[in-house]
């Protein structure tokens, strides 16, 4: 069963946003393996994020002024929010390798990369579903995905950690710019998790 054409608007608006993110995750990846380009890859993630926070406008603004929504108003704004943080954070992170003036990457932050772009592309699959009203059971494995790939990248995360406060002769200012780098391919990571658990309710809830 699928829900009124009319209501497709607000799925087609999740949709642009859970790409959003990982159209920005990706660019992020490519960032990683060029830092000879980093101001270029950034204004690019800037944009990417401009256009999210105006399809998040846009969402929000469609919700206000509909008086029968397909999913509750409070569940659409959440997924909303989720979905647009995950940009955020995202652009937050390639802001600071530019203000922090960092020229060298990290093996570590090669392999959350990878595993921001991945999360991303599962989370746009999982929204991508939400049109066709699925059943718990075919949404499951998606949501099952994100959460393991969370779980991984917080091993990764440990990792990354253990590795820099272990640097031989360390530049403790550079520790500390490094620390809060990771700390936000984190956030955004765990933001996915956030849309995954709200997706779950949400499915719960209409089934």
């Amino acid at each position: 069963m699928r829900f009124p054409s009319r209501s497709n608007i607000f799925f087609t608006l999740l949709e642009s946003q859970a790409e959003c993110a990982h159209r920005a995750a990706k660019k992020f990846h490519d960032l990683s393996q060029d830092f000879d380009n980093v101001a270029d890859y950034v204004k690019v993630i800037v944009d990417i994020e401009h256009e999210g926070d105006d399809i998040t406008h846009q969402l929000a603004n469609k919700v206000d002024a509909t008086f029968v929504t397909p999913l509750d108003k409070e569940d659409l704004r959440a997924l909303s929010g989720a979905l647009d943080d995950i940009t955020d954070y995202i652009e937050a992170c390639t802001q600071r390798l530019l203000i922090y003036k960092i020229v060298k990457t990290r093996p570590d932050l090669e392999r959350l990369l990878i595993m921001l772009e991945q999360i991303t592309q599962t989370t746009w699959e999982a929204i991508s579903m939400l049109k066709n009203k699925p059943t718990r059971d075919s949404m499951q494995p998606l949501l099952i995905k994100i959460h393991e790939m969370e779980n991984t990248s917080d091993r990764y995360f440990r990792t990354a950690l253990s590795d820099l406060f272990d640097t031989v002769d360390p530049d403790p200012l550079m520790i500390m710019k490094w620390k809060e780098i990771y700390d936000r391919v984190e956030l955004s990571i765990d933001a996915c998790e956030d849309a995954a658990h709200i997706l779950e309710s949400v499915v719960v809830k209409y089934a």
